[in-house]
């Protein structure tokens, strides 16, 4: 037992010196330290502010043909939403064009002048909806904001004019929707974006920290001094992971603390959960770029293979911001090979379903599987000689 102990402390030592050594290598290379914790602070900010899936205030043009006190309830039910700005009035379809040409206007909604009679009781009334087809994602929630507001105030309409004529020949829906939302009540994109924002950030700390790692030694001239030293394969890569962890760690609490503080996306899950987790990702995912590092000995090779191999899947195929479900399905499989597609639905669930480990076991055990085997086959790969 006390040989064992002895052992193991002798790899702690071992480990220690190559982690200080990497350590002071980063301290004293300013580039490293911008690279790992002013870029992620960087996408934080510029995803958090820039990028939104929400579609508010929509530039609307109307043309009025009516001009009755029902035409203008219609359009004030319009201009009372929180999804339609009323930008231009126009008075012919010439106007409404170059609205929609010069961008003035997304939407444009047209009033028939017998608008206010077959309401009444004369006909079925039907407006125009013209809808800018050059952005058709967002043509298409105007158009579903649209119909739920016309069909809201119709609803009302009819109800008024029930009471009204009890007699008349009309129907009332007698079923009716009610939805209610979970997790995410007030449907804020950026509750969705910024849980999957972290596996991307964390990624480039391993990509673009990490690969550089064994490939430097080689371009400096120093991988001599390395494979001389007496240490084990495994402890030498533990080392020199060591920094690279603790920048990923601090990147991981700055990505938490700016979510929650200066965007307000709600933690409503376990911190501690997230936490585990996430350090079992980083280890994955520092061992992919330590991997590409050993086997590029080129420093532009290695940053290259780092950001197709991890940065550009962790945004593309990992749901962070493109549903997996639209995708075709040799493109669905492939993902399947992407860590970060487990990882954002980890984040997910943890920060929007409060959803625990007897959920997410799967997903767990997949991201400790990985870390696994890409420590075991960087470990494999990395020769201690020369040529």
């Amino acid at each position: 037992m006390s040989r064992v102990s002895t052992l193991a402390k002798a790899s702690l030592r071992r480990i220690t010196a190559v982690g200080r050594k990497e350590f002071l290598h980063v301290l004293r290379d300013p580039r490293s330290l911008a690279l790992g914790i002013l870029m992620p602070l960087v996408m934080l900010f510029l995803f958090g502010y820039a990028l939104t899936l929400d579609v508010d205030r929509v530039p609307l043009a109307v043309w009025d043909q009516s001009g009755t006190p029902q035409s203008r309830e219609l359009i004030s039910r319009f201009e009372g939403s929180r999804y339609f700005a009323l930008q231009v009035r126009a008075t012919s379809y010439p106007e409404l064009e170059q609205a929609v040409d010069r961008r003035d206007a997304l939407a444009a909604l047209v009033i028939p002048p017998d608008f206010a009679a077959k309401l009444g009781g004369a006909g079925q009334p039907v407006l125009q909806l013209l809808l800018d087809g050059s952005d058709p994602s967002t043509a298409t929630i105007a158009q579903g904001y649209a119909e739920a507001i016309v069909l809201t105030w119709s609803r009302r309409i009819s109800v008024q004019q029930l009471y009204r004529h009890p007699t008349a020949a009309r129907s009332v829906p007698q079923l009716e929707i009610r939805p209610r939302v979970w997790f995410n009540t007030d449907m804020v994109s950026r509750n969705f974006i910024f849980p999957g924002l972290i596996p991307v950030i964390m990624m480039i700390v391993a990509a673009l920290l990490t690969s550089l790692s064994m490939a430097r030694e080689w371009e400096t001239g120093t991988m001599e001094q390395i494979v001389t030293m007496p240490v084990h394969k495994w402890e030498l890569i533990i080392g020199k992971l060591a920094p690279y962890f603790c920048i990923g760690v601090v990147d991981l609490l700055l990505s938490v603390g700016v979510g929650y503080y200066v965007f307000s996306v709600p933690l409503k899950g376990s911190l501690l959960l997230l936490s585990g987790l996430s350090l079992l990702f980083l280890v994955g995912a520092l061992a992919v770029g330590m991997l590409i590092s050993i086997i590029a000995k080129s420093q532009l090779l290695a940053s290259q293979l780092a950001l197709l191999v991890t940065v550009l899947p962790a945004f593309l195929l990992s749901g962070f911001i493109f549903p997996l479900d639209n995708m075709p399905a040799p493109i669905q499989a492939v993902s399947h090979l992407v860590v970060a597609r487990y990882f954002v639905t980890i984040l997910r669930g943890i920060y929007l379903k409060d959803v625990g480990l007897e959920i997410l076991w799967p997903q767990a055990l997949f991201l400790l599987g990985f870390a696994l085997l890409i420590l075991s086959v960087a470990v494999m790969k990395f020769k201690k000689k020369l040529g």
